[in-house]
């Protein structure tokens, strides 16, 4: 049985009536990832007012785990120990107890997991859980509630089978995910009851990362379910609404930790829906997070599903959606082009941006040292101004082309999952590369809309915290844009440098005869246009040297 347990976040808040003589109270996030748990507290002001957590490897050495996880001899197969979860979250509660923190302030909770986790319950475990003693941990209490010790997490890869049959059962790759959102992957998803007191149902949130829900309907697809497994539906019981109020906290929490019995519990969800919120993206607005792998999340009113990117049911409305693209050369490649081509220093790596043009004088290269998720291609393929594949570009071209070359991929893909620029769109950046402002100038110009930096470090924690105190203020008619109305607010990086999005037909500087832009169903063309390149002369090419590639994109 899925259980929505591997992350928490407790909310809790001081009362925004807040006066002399009455009750504050705070929001508390927990968050159980890969290596640790952790929690945060905030005060009614959205600051951090607590931290703690817990380090799977050299806290709890018992378990054995390098990273959080223990990888199995065919290198496929990623586990972790559920119980080890289980004692972590025993040990940062103790850890608060001893502290003084005060438990009894607790207005509301909510949690997010590790996104495609599983933990599976044997059956009567929900008896156990809503008879646990306050005398006890919950690690003694639960050793034998679980069918699996070691449980699947988001790095496992051992279904690819599993998951070509899934696609092969509701007939093909491309249906499955219109229906659900994204294709088969070798993931799984993770859920939380522990606080609950009882098994908690799943939000559309995390049930529209493991192909089972139908993110339209919002409820679970009969065909997705009879392609895995018999009475599933009763297992999984009805998903819910991100910003549902499941019950009050359990009574072992009361009594043990001294939470307050009217503490609610708002419906959990995934690490990477309650990032969107932490990060507190609006309609049209585009979170860019440029790390190690690239990473794009998306706020979509009407989606269109691809066999590339994922779409979730957006954690803050349930009315519309969220996309999820990742891409895995990011820094990295970037890196190495900098090592090869500005001498390892990022300061001549940003001179080259700002000594080039905008469109690199018609120079496209897209540039894939590993193995690319979206799409699924590698190599390195360069364009010059006259559609002709080359070997190399000079070293500040070959500079701009990366960088165009990685934003343009990311745009393209984003408009094909259904993601398009409104007036109000803003783009909020994080990660290394968010510290260089030449990168985020040219990221500015690909998507014509400001670039903003945010600090992240906490965001699901945060968005859960978000997420909990909406889930208590949603009765009052009260929407989320109000309740983060007190985080604090991005800062301004880079604005579109003027005419990037549009297209010079008579006199421009670069200008060739018989320009036309690339056709919409190719790439975007406000900016892609500015390359100055034929559609005719460049597909030809890319479908020699790229057909995967860009024919995907």
């Amino acid at each position: 049985l899925y259980s929505r347990y591997c992350s928490y976040f407790i909310d809790t808040s001081f009362d925004t009536n807040n006066k002399p003589g009455r009750r504050c109270y705070s929001y508390l996030h927990f968050t159980i990832e890969e290596t640790e748990v952790k929690v945060i507290a905030v005060d009614e002001k959205l600051n951090v007012t607590y931290e703690e957590s817990v380090n799977f490897d050299k806290e709890l050495p018992e378990f054995g785990t390098q990273g959080g996880v223990h990888v199995h001899s065919d290198k496929l197969t990623v586990t972790s120990p559920v119980l080890m979860w289980v004692k972590a979250l025993d040990i940062i509660l103790e850890k608060m107890k001893s502290s003084g923190f005060n438990f009894s302030q607790v207005k509301a909770l909510s949690g997010a997991g590790q996104q495609h986790g599983s933990v599976y319950w044997k059956r009567g475990a929900c008896k156990t859980l809503k008879n646990l003693s306050p005398d006890l941990p919950l690690h003694q209490q639960l050793k034998f509630s679980f069918s699996l010790s070691d449980c699947p997490i988001w790095m496992d890869s051992s279904t690819t089978v599993e998951c070509r049959n899934l696609e092969k059962a509701v007939k093909g790759a491309q249906n499955l995910s219109d229906i659900t959102g994204s294709r088969a992957y070798e993931l799984s998803n993770f859920a939380a009851s522990l606080f609950l007191g009882s098994y908690t149902p799943i939000d559309y949130g995390d049930g529209s990362g493991m192909n089972l829900l139908n993110i339209r309907k919002k409820s679970w697809s009969q065909l997705c379910l009879d392609a895995c497994a018999p009475e599933l539906e009763e297992k999984l019981g009805p998903a819910v609404p991100s910003s549902s109020v499941l019950g009050p906290i359990s009574s072992y929490h009361v009594q043990r930790y001294g939470f307050n019995s009217e503490c609610k519990v708002i419906a959990f969800t995934g690490d990477n829906p309650a990032s969107l919120a932490g990060m507190r993206l609006e309609e049209g607005d585009i979170a860019v997070s440029l790390g190690t792998s690239d990473t794009l999340f998306l706020w979509i009113k009407e989606p269109t599903p691809a066999l590339e990117g994922h779409i979730f049911c957006n954690p803050v409305n349930s009315q519309e959606y969220m996309a999820l693209l990742c891409f895995k050369n990011g820094s990295l490649m970037r890196e190495k082009v900098r090592d090869e081509s500005a001498s390892g220093s990022w300061d001549e790596f940003s001179i080259a941006l700002r000594s080039t043009e905008i469109g690199n004088c018609g120079n496209l290269g897209f540039y894939f040292d590993v193995m690319e998720i979206t799409p699924e291609t590698t190599g390195r393929h360069r364009f010059n101004a006259d559609n002709q594949k080359v070997s190399n570009f000079p070293k500040e071209m070959e500079i701009r082309a990366l960088i165009e070359g990685q934003f343009m991929a990311k745009r393209i893909h984003a408009e094909k999952l259904g993601y398009r620029i409104v007036p109000r769109t803003k783009i909020l950046a994080t990660g290394g590369a968010s510290h260089n402002r030449d990168i985020l100038q040219v990221l500015s110009d690909v998507f014509n809309a400001p670039v903003y930096t945010i600090e992240t470090a906490n965001s699901a924690c945060l968005g859960c915290a978000y997420r909990a105190i909406h889930g208590v203020a949603i009765g009052e008619n009260i929407s989320f844009t109000d309740v983060v109305k007190l985080a604090p607010e991005p800062r301004l990086a880079a604005v579109p440098t003027a005419g990037a999005a549009q297209v010079s037909t008579s006199g421009g500087k670069g200008e060739r005869e018989g320009m036309e832009p690339f056709p919409d169903s190719f790439c975007n063309q406000s900016y892609l246009s500015i390359l100055c390149v034929k559609p005719s002369k460049s597909q030809a090419c890319i479908s020699e040297i790229m057909s995967p590639v860009l024919r995907r994109l």
